[in-house]
Formats: structure tokens, C-alpha cells, sequence
């Protein structure tokens, strides 16, 4: 081998080296096995190095050891990459697809490292020493992984295999942005943009992965927005916070927000609209890379390289998180183009129509078979719905939901469901008059239909309007029917349900009349319930409700409240707090009740370490009790001098 040649070769090996070096910070679900790997790989520079100053040409047999690892750590540099860069939801979905690669490259550089000829080379025992061990830690790694956070990968696997049709489990969501640290707008943004890097440069149907990860990030994200509704702006910004006039009313701060690189079009250097992605996992707003196809390029105009599909994927995250950003720094949400039309090929759109003739069929089966395809047709992204609401659909699906046959009636309520997941669609769904009918499907679906119902009623009961028209309309006696005698998921959605509904004042007494507080308290007192959070949640708005009040009076909850209130969640510490200052407002019986059953201690630690509701609920309580001791200890004196002067 010439010296030329292997010089060559050795520089590449520690260029990789000092590459591998640069990389930090590695996504924590991988973190402790990819730092190992890269840590054992930078101890070969001191190998690298030595071979570089031998006089004499290697042995063919070392020269090709080194060309194999050479490959070796180009392949482990590239994950270690995808480690540290990689979308966090991508990393844990596809765990085992990234076990499988670290073991395959972790034998390869065990099996390479070993093949080298040190023995007969030049090499310093001290080096050999440590390649030793690096050998060994290699030979131990092969077939060890870490234990994977189960609860992380369920919690996420949930919610990418549910897609739109079941309401999101608000404990799971604020568990998935804790674990993977999505708190911010620039964390979205940059998972967003590493979700569809990653899954687009991955084998198998890209378009399908992208979509369901992207619905997946944008539950997070519309969480995070709903918990904190003024998360933290991009680096380099100011702050979006409204502020607080002396009357209370919101106000925008003025401010001169530069647009974020991440929000704009590559192409037409403006804030995006409408966002796809293209085959090389690059966004750009939809008339501008259509401009550019049209012109007959056949490349990404950012990377150059060839597109292997001209399919645009809608960048659902990206554009909410742009809604978003302009929301905060008080500008116009980016109108998108009437697209609906334009969305659907030909194609599609006389299969919408055909479908639309079926749905008005006098035939049975015409109509189970066209309500359950465009119940999928709406499950399957934005662009769908739009097409399908604005062809007629939502008025002939809600006359099916009084079909006899009880599959259509519930591929017509599960299609008002996915279709109501667009805005634009949720007016036009309850002014259609579908209401009454989901309300009858609730009432006498099968199983699985009215928990879909429950879940539409839920999503349509966003609009505050819509909360009035629903309660009016006979949906809370159901509901509350459902919470107790339903499955998990139908208690669940009934929950979320009830929970969005008494927020409107009107609607709390008619949960109260309709049984709710006795089944509130059944589940917060099951051994093994899982519902224990949305019925404290739910309890926590009833009380500031005179009737809910009395209800929960009724049902004995002071010793139940207690016991949340030392052992509970931090969430449940402060509903059933702030339960207990309602119920302990004017009426002194429940403050001797809590006192009774050790209330105080309870009390002073959740003043200490509470959430900020919790220890403001907290400090009101300490206030009643120590009013109640006061007025225990003069009436006690009272009492003992009326003893003295007899």
C-alpha cells in the first residue's frame, strides 16, 4: 500500500473522528447508548495517529480492515446524526428500526476494529491497550439496549394509531410534551422540520408516515397552545404576551416581529400560506413549487436534488404553528387560497360526487357503503374535508343519522366527526340541524357509535355558541349516561365532552339535574378507575354552580377531596382544592368536616409545594380554617367562663 494511499485513508478515519466528536446532544431516548458509541469511537484516534507515522506500507489484509471501518463509522456517524438532530416522535416510533441499525453498525466496527493486524504493526502497548478496550466494550454492547420508556412509546403509538376519530386524553398529552420537551414554539418548529426530514428520507410510504406523525405533533401542539396559550416566541424575538390593562382587558404589546426563516418560502422568500412538502423532505408554499413544476423541473429547488415524486404532502404542523406565531405577534393569520376544488383531481371529485349520489340513495346498502368511504375520505387529511363539506355532504350524512340500519348511522356520525376537525365545517354541520340526530345516535347508537357521537358533540361544543345549541338540545342526560355505563374510551369521551359544555354556566345545572355528581364521585372512589382526572376536572367547574355546590354537599365528597389533596396528581391536588373552597364558601359544616379528617397538614404542604392554583386554593382554605379556629377557640371560651359563673 503506498503512503500516499494510506495517508489518504488514515486522515479520513480521523476526519470522521473529529465529526463524530462535533456532534452533541442527543435526543434522550437514545442518549446513553449513542454517547457510549461515540465516545468509544473518539478513543481511535490515538490507533489512527500511530498507523499514520508508520514508515512501512500496512498489510493488505489491515488495509482492507481499515477501508471496512472506515464504511463502518461513515454508517455510525449518520446515525449518531440522526441521534442527535432526528425528530424526538420519529425516534421513539421507530425505536426498533434504530436498535437494529446501532447493533448492525456496533458488530461492524467491532468485527473491522478486530481484523486489524495490531499485533504486528508498530503500535505503542498503550494503544494497544485501549483498543483492547474499546474491543471489549463493542463485544459487550453487541445485543445490550437500553430499557425503553414503554409509557413514552405507548402514550405516542396511541395516538398515531388513533388518527382523528377519538378525543385526546389531555393526561397522555401533557405527559408526551414533558417527556419530549415541546413546550415552546421553536421546539415544534424544529421537530416539525425533523419529523419530515427524517420520515421522508426513510423507507416505506412516506406520505402516509408523514401525515399520521404530523396529526400526532399538531395534537401536541394545539395542547401546548391550549395549556399556554402564549408559548414562548422563535430565538432572536420579542416577547408576544399580551397585557393586562387596569380593567382587565387584553391588549396586544406592539412590536416590529421579524418573520422566522422556518416560516418562510425558500422560493418566494414570504410567509408561507400553505405549506407542503416535497419528496426530498423540504417545505415551500404550494403556488410557488407548483409554479416551479409546472416549468418542468424535476428537482428540489433548495437541494438540488431529483424529486422522486411530484406528490405535495400538506405540512399540517408547520401551518398551524404560523397560525400561531402570527396570533401572538398580532398579525392576520396567512389566508390560503379557496383550495378545495383545486385540492381534488378530476378524478376525486367525480368520486365525491358518485359517493354523494349514493349517500341520497333510496338503496340501504348504497348509503352504508358511500357514508362509511367518506368516513375515511375525512379521516384522511384537511384538503378531504374541505372537498367533501363544501360538495353537500354534511346535510345528506346528517340524515342519516336516524337511518334504521345502526353501520350507517354510525359511519354518519364518525363522518360529521372527521369532518368537524375543520373549523370552517363545525358551523355548518350544527346549522345542517345534525345535532338532534347525534344527540338520538348518543341515546341509542351501538357502542362504538356513541362514543363517536360523544366525541363529535365534543368537538362541535369548541365554538362557544355551539355549547349553548348542544346543551338546549337534550346532549348532557346522554352524556352523563355514557360517563357511567360506557366503555374506557366512551367514558372518556363523554368526559371531555361534558368537561368543554359546563363551561357555558347554562349547561352546569342541567349536568347537575341529569345524575353527573354521583357518577363523578363513583369514579374518583374506583379502586383501579382511570378517570380519576377528568372527574376531578369536571367536578372543579360544577362548583362554582349553586346546584352543583349542594350536589356535591350531598354526595359526601369532603373526605374523598381530602385524600386528592395529599396523594393526588398535581392537577388533581388543585381541582379538588378548589371543589373544596366552593363547597366551603358560607357553609361552616364542611370546614369542621375537612378539619375532622386532618385537612390542615394537607393544606400547609400543598401551600409549599403546589402548582400556582393550587397553592392560591390552598392559602384561601388556610384562611377559612384559621377564621374557623378562631371561632372555635372564643366559642370555647365562652363556654368555659359560662361553666365558672355558674
Amino acid at each position: 500500500m503506498a503512503e500516499g494511499e494510506k495517508g489518504g485513508l488514515i486522515q479520513k478515519l480521523i476526519d470522521i473522528v473529529n465529526e463524530i466528536s462535533a456532534i452533541s446532544d442527543y435526543r434522550c431516548t437514545v442518549k446513553k447508548l449513542f454517547s457510549n458509541l461515540a465516545r468509544r469511537l473518539k478513543l481511535l484516534t490515538p490507533l489512527f495517529e500511530e498507523i499514520r507515522d508508520i514508515k512501512e506500507p500496512l498489510p493488505d489484509d489491515s488495509h482492507q480492515s481499515l477501508l471496512s471501518l472506515m464504511d463502518a463509522m461513515e454508517s455510525a456517524k449518520e446515525l449518531l446524526q440522526i441521534g442527535s438532530e432526528g425528530s424526538k416522535i420519529y425516534l421513539v416510533l421507530e425505536r426498533d428500526e434504530i436498535m437494529k441499525k446501532y447493533q448492525a453498525v456496533t458488530s461492524r466496527l467491532e468485527q473491522d476494529l478486530s481484523s486489524i493486524s495490531i499485533d504486528i504493526l508498530d503500535i505503542s502497548d498503550e494503544v494497544k491497550e485501549q483498543v483492547a478496550l474499546v474491543l471489549a466494550q463493542f463485544r459487550r454492547a453487541k445485543g445490550r439496549i437500553d430499557a425503553p420508556d414503554i409509557e413514552l412509546y405507548e402514550d405516542l403509538l396511541s395516538l398515531y394509531n388513533k388518527d382523528n376519530d377519538v378525543v385526546e386524553d389531555p393526561a397522555v398529552l401533557r405527559r408526551l410534551v414533558e417527556k419530549l420537551q415541546l413546550t415552546e414554539i421553536t421546539n415544534l418548529t424544529n421537530e416539525s422540520i425533523a419529523l419530515h426530514e427524517m420520515v421522508t428520507a426513510s423507507s416505506g410510504d412516506p406520505g402516509e408516515s408523514i401525515e399520521k406523525m404530523s396529526m400526532l405533533l399538531k395534537r401536541i401542539k394545539d395542547f401546548v397552545q391550549t395549556e399556554s396559550p402564549y408559548v414562548g416566541s422563535p430565538p432572536g424575538e420579542s416577547s408576544a404576551l399580551p397585557c393586562c390593562t387596569d380593567q382587565g382587558t387584553l391588549v396586544k404589546s406592539p412590536k416590529n416581529s421579524v418573520i422566522p426563516d422556518d416560516f418562510r418560502c425558500p422560493i418566494s422568500l414570504e410567509l408561507m400560506k400553505d405549506p407542503v412538502i416535497v419528496s426530498t423532505g423540504q417545505t415551500y408554499e404550494r403556488s410557488c413549487i407548483e409554479k416551479w413544476l409546472e416549468a418542468g423541473h424535476h428537482t428540489c429547488p433548495k437541494t438540488q436534488q431529483n424529486l422522486t415524486s411530484t406528490a405535495l404532502i400538506p405540512n399540517y404542523v408547520l401551518r398551524s404553528l404560523i397560525a400561531q406565531w402570527c396570533e401572538t405577534n398580532g398579525m392576520e393569520p396567512p389566508k390560503r387560497s379557496g383550495r378545495s376544488a383545486s385540492a381534488c383531481t378530476p378524478a376525486e371529485r367525480s368520486m365525491i360526487e358518485c359517493l354523494l349520489r349514493k349517500l341520497n340513495s333510496i338503496s340501504p346498502d348504497d348509503q352504508r357503503t358511500a357514508a362509511g368511504e367518506i368516513r375515511l375520505l375525512a379521516k384522511r387529511n384537511a384538503d378531504n374535508r374541505v372537498a367533501v363539506a363544501e360538495a353537500g355532504a354534511i346535510p345528506l350524512l346528517t340524515n342519516l343519522l336516524t337511518a334504521p340500519d345502526s353501520r350507517t348511522q354510525e359511519h354518519a356520525v364518525t363522518a360529521l366527526l372527521n369532518l368537524s376537525i375543520c373549523e370552517d365545517n363545525k358551523g355548518s354541520i350544527v346549522s345542517s340541524g345534525a345535532v338532534p340526530g347525534i344527540v338520538q345516535v348518543l341515546r341509542k347508537g351501538s357502542m362504538e357509535a356513541r362514543e363517536n357521537a360523544a366525541a363529535t358533540l365534543f368537538s362541535l361544543s369548541v365554538i362557544d355558541e355551539n355549547k349553548v345549541t348542544i346543551g338546549s338540545l337534550g346532549a348532557i342526560p346522554p352524556l352523563v349516561l355514557l360517563l357511567s355505563e360506557g366503555t374506557q374510551r366512551g367514558k372518556k369521551d363523554a368526559a371531555t365532552a361534558l368537561f368543554n359544555l359546563c363551561i357555558f354556566q347554562g349547561n352546569k345545572g342541567r349536568a347537575v339535574r341529569a345524575g353527573v355528581i354521583p357518577t363523578l364521585m363513583e369514579l374518583l372512589t374506583e379502586p383501579q378507575g382511570g378517570m380519576k382526572d377528568e372527574a376531578l376536572a369536571i367536578l372543579a367547574i360544577l362548583a362554582s354552580h349553586p346546584e352543583g355546590k349542594v350536589a356535591i354537599g350531598k354526595a359526601e365528597a369532603v373526605p374523598v377531596l381530602v385524600e386528592f389533596m395529599g396523594s393526588g396528581s398535581a392537577r388533581n391536588r388543585e381541582n379538588a382544592a378548589a371543589v373544596l373552597v366552593h363547597l366551603c364558601s358560607g357553609d361552616e359544616k364542611y370546614l369542621v368536616e375537612a378539619q375532622e379528617v386532618g385537612v390542615m397538614g394537607v393544606l400547609v404542604d400543598l401551600l409549599h409545594n403546589g402548582t400556582p392554583r393550587g397553592k392560591r386554593k390552598a392559602g384561601q382554605l388556610l384562611e377559612k380554617m384559621s377564621r374557623l379556629v378562631e371561632e372555635q377557640k372564643v366559642l370555647a371560651q365562652t363556654r368555659a367562663q359560662e361553666m365558672e359563673d355558674r
